[in-house]
């Protein structure tokens, strides 16, 4: 099953890291957020990727295209230019870079790829989110209730602490608790084909009209995830992740 990753936007949010790379490339430890989420499909045994490029499509190309060189121990012959790698990584994924548009939409991003990914479902996410959501479960999910889209829906830590009030004394005091409600868009998707049809080309929003109408038709199911989620909209937010990875506890 293919796993495409929406790997195209501007991400002014963390306008600190992109000014000079995409998203998708900022670093957690000493790898990118996109190698970490592609690491944890490939633990699912999900190891074809397409990444949707758009905004500095080059620099993960660059990175992609070295990523032997860069990630394994070699000696040069400056003499000749001749290189050998004396330890490679094991790691086997098959990737795919496809540049669909500087200023293109979700939804037109992905309908750019539909020739790519061809008349079978497949999987879906964002290039900034990470998780330890279980693939084999989500799509043991999606093929029971044999829907067309299938999401997973988080409920991420509140920004801030929350009280509880009684008059004006506090009674408890949580510390950035679980969000009790309001489950929201975690990414993570498996989707069959026929969504393409509900895709316009006039550069739609994914997240917009394509997903409304799927969900007024009832084809649009929920996988509720309700441990670790982390989005990486801010540098608070990376930095978060990156404590967790710097720690040993990162959950993904």
């Amino acid at each position: 099953m293919k796993v495409v990753l929406l790997a195209g936007g501007f991400g002014t949010r963390l306008s600190e890291y992109t000014n000079l790379i995409p998203k998708p490339m900022v670093t957690i430890g000493e790898k990118p957020i996109l190698w970490h989420i592609m690491n944890h499909y490939s633990k699912f045994n999900h190891k074809d990727f397409i990444v949707a490029l758009g905004y500095k499509a080059e620099v993960i190309k660059e990175y992609f295209i070295n990523y032997h060189s860069l990630n394994s121990n070699l000696s040069v012959d400056l003499e000749n230019g001749h290189m050998k790698i004396f330890e490679t990584s094991n790691i086997d994924w098959r990737i795919s870079l496809i540049n669909t548009g500087i200023d293109s939409m979700t939804g037109e991003r992905l309908r750019r790829l539909k020739n790519i990914i061809g008349n079978e479902t497949f999987l879906l996410t964002y290039g900034d989110g990470l998780s330890n959501v279980d693939i084999g479960e989500l799509v043991k999910f999606h093929r029971k209730h044999k829907k067309m889209v299938t999401v997973t829906a988080v409920r991420p830590n509140a920004r801030f602490g929350e009280l509880d009030i009684e008059g004006d004394t506090i009674k408890t005091f949580k510390e950035k608790p679980q969000t009790k409600d309001g489950w929201i868009n975690g990414g993570f998707f498996v989707i069959e084909p026929e969504f393409f049809d509900y895709i316009d080309n006039n550069n739609s929003i994914l997240e917009r009209e394509p997903l409304e109408k799927v969900a007024s038709l009832g084809e649009l199911m929920a996988f509720k995830h309700n441990d670790f989620w982390q989005c990486m909209d801010t540098k608070r937010d990376r930095d978060y992740l990156q404590e967790l990875w710097v720690s040993g506890a990162a959950p993904w």
